[in-house]
């Protein structure tokens, strides 16, 4: 027994991978989303605002987009992490040593 993969310890390790290349579609469509979101804040802030309370709102939005844009960051990093992790996942199939 010992270090012998079998063929239930390859599909289990074969369905986490399935599962974290899942994850990893999520979180690029969250990435997607964001971007998405970030768009519409620039076009907000390319109107031209005429009264105080527009440009107060512009300046909000603007706060609002350095934030967002910050996570982004923060999905980008996470979703490469994902990516590793979904790698390793797929290579410890056939790697008894290295078995999840």
């Amino acid at each position: 027994m010992g270090s012998d993969v079998t063929a239930a310890d390859m599909a289990a390790c074969m369905s986490r991978g399935y599962e974290v290349q899942q994850l990893a579609a999520r979180v690029d469509l969250c990435l997607g989303r964001v971007e998405k979101v970030l768009g519409g804040f620039r076009e907000i802030q390319l109107l031209d605002w005429q009264s105080p309370a527009g440009r107060a709102y512009r300046n909000s939005v603007a706060l609002q987009e350095v934030a967002l844009g910050r996570a982004r960051v923060r999905l980008e990093d996470a979703l490469a992490s994902v990516k590793r992790h979904a790698q390793a996942v797929g290579t410890s199939a056939g790697n008894p040593a290295g078995r999840y």
